[in-house]
């Protein structure tokens, strides 16, 4: 069975910074591209950032690129996501899902809050 379980979420001033991990089991980690998705209040899917699954390739979204990095450990069968600059706007529910790219599939795990206050 596929398992995804974020975690590292949490409460945050504006200019802070966070780190998300994305521990994965049920299948084989290090043959799939991964993502970070996340969903503000009342507010559709976000696509954020992807990464190969070498790790050696990356791609963000405008909105976050220059203060988020992506990265894993294969070894670890886990995804990072470091949130650096955080801003109010980033509130949301960040999940990670098997994909690579915009347009991600609905994440099938419970995600992990990620609130900035002002």
């Amino acid at each position: 069975e596929v398992q995804l379980v974020e975690s590292g979420g949490g409460l945050v001033q504006s200019g802070g910074s966070l780190r998300l991990s994305c521990a994965a089991s049920g299948f084989t980690f290090s043959v799939y591209s991964m993502s970070w998705v996340r969903q503000a209040p009342g507010k559709g899917l976000d696509w954020v950032s992807s990464i190969n699954s070498g790790g050696d390739r990356t791609s963000y979204a405008d909105s976050v690129k220059g203060r988020f990095t992506i990265s894993r450990d294969n070894a670890k069968n886990t995804l990072y996501l470091q949130m650096n600059s955080l801003k109010p706007d980033d509130t949301a529910v960040y999940y990670c899902v098997r994909w690579w790219g915009k347009a991600p599939p609905a994440p099938a795990s419970q995600g992990t809050q990620v609130t900035v206050s002002s």
